[in-house]
């Protein structure tokens, strides 16, 4: 062997030292032969997203990489990992280049403990853009985002695990660093990176099931597309806010079955990406419900629990500063006429506490 080549190998030996002791994995890219999975090996390149494969390579300067935390474990059940893909083009107005990242994030692990992230935790997974999973999956999934709750098998201290998907993209020149919207890709696609997302860290965690998960059917899309925000809201009679004039309101109705109702509103803004403003939520699978748990309770907090067709049922309402005492003739009253039309629907007692 060569000086060089000792080199080398002397120089990984050091990398590979240092990352077992910080339980860290640095920036790796697609231009060498030694990397083409990513988060503990749950992706592949060209393995059918679009995100993962030489399609998003095409822009000028493109380049995919990504980080990693420790792989999730029985001793540490949780983990992070961002794949992203960076380009770069002359910008006319400045002699720096425009960059732009585009990036997709997986978390493993617990839901936030405090109420005001677990709130936009919340609006950003049960956004009325996406889906329910299929086959008795418990999660939901959008273009942009997916999300699903492990097995109780996965637990810890009487608490789902969860494993998230989420974009974000970036354009940074002379106006500053700028977010955009960004679609992974299609929902049947976000769906197998999630799901090996969520086999590969239940392995790597040891709470795996007996069989991976899988899905085979087709997704249930949403029907309706995106509208301007009315009276009333969600399409439920009674539930009516005032947006004022020039509204830039828009609203997405997403399911509507007897386990899983969503609805968002969202403030219109171009190239910028949408968080709820306005969010109301029906679930009845248990899992799911679970995710409600800790957060405040009682009709003025906007989460009441109630017996459905004897299955535990949470009905959820939160309104953002920008929407707060629009509601008519309040904002209680809004998300009390939300409880009991959905209710009324899906077969609650009334009053019933679950």
């Amino acid at each position: 062997m060569g000086i060089g080549r000792r080199k080398a190998a002397a120089v990984a030996g050091v990398v590979a030292g240092a990352v077992l002791a910080t339980g860290t994995v640095l920036w790796a890219t697609d231009s060498g032969p030694f990397r083409d999975g990513y988060c503990w090996g749950a992706w592949e390149q060209n393995s059918g997203p679009s995100f993962l494969g030489d399609e998003a390579l095409e822009k000028s300067g493109s380049e995919r990489g990504s980080t990693q935390s420790a792989a999730p474990s029985a001793a540490r059940p949780h983990g992070t990992c961002t794949v992203s893909v960076t380009s770069e083009v002359e910008d006319d107005d400045s002699d720096e280049p425009l960059t732009f990242e585009e990036s997709v994030t997986l978390e493993y692990g617990p839901v936030p403990a405090g109420a005001k992230e677990r709130r936009a935790w919340l609006a950003h997974f049960f956004h009325g853009s996406a889906s329910p999973l299929p086959d008795g999956l418990d999660g939901l999934v959008g273009g942009d985002r997916g999300m699903l709750v492990l097995p109780s098998s996965c637990d810890r201290d009487g608490a789902p695990s969860v494993v998230t998907i989420r974009s974000e993209s970036t354009g940074d020149g002379h106006l500053g660093k700028i977010p955009m919207p960004f679609t992974i890709a299609t929902r049947a696609d976000v769906v197998r990176m999630l799901l090996a997302a969520a086999n590969t860290g239940m392995e790597k965690a040891g709470c795996a099931p007996g069989q991976p998960l899988r899905s085979s059917s087709p997704m249930v899309t949403v029907a309706e597309d995106e509208e301007s925000a009315s009276s009333p809201l969600c399409r439920i009679p009674g539930m009516t806010f005032d947006y004022g004039e020039g509204s830039r309101y828009r609203q997405r109705v997403g399911a509507v079955t007897d386990r899983l109702q969503t609805c968002s509103v969202v403030w219109k803004q171009l190239r910028m990406p949408e968080e709820p403003s306005a969010q109301y939520v029906m679930a009845s699978r248990t899992r799911l419900v679970e995710l409600f748990r800790g957060l405040p309770e009682g009709p003025d907090r906007g989460l009441v629990r109630r017996s459905c067709g004897g299955r535990p049922t949470v009905f959820y309402g939160h309104v953002e500063a920008g929407l707060q005492n629009r509601g008519r003739p309040s904002d209680q009253r809004v998300f009390d006429r939300f409880v009991e039309s959905v209710g009324k629907r899906i077969g609650c007692g009334k009053g019933e506490d679950a």
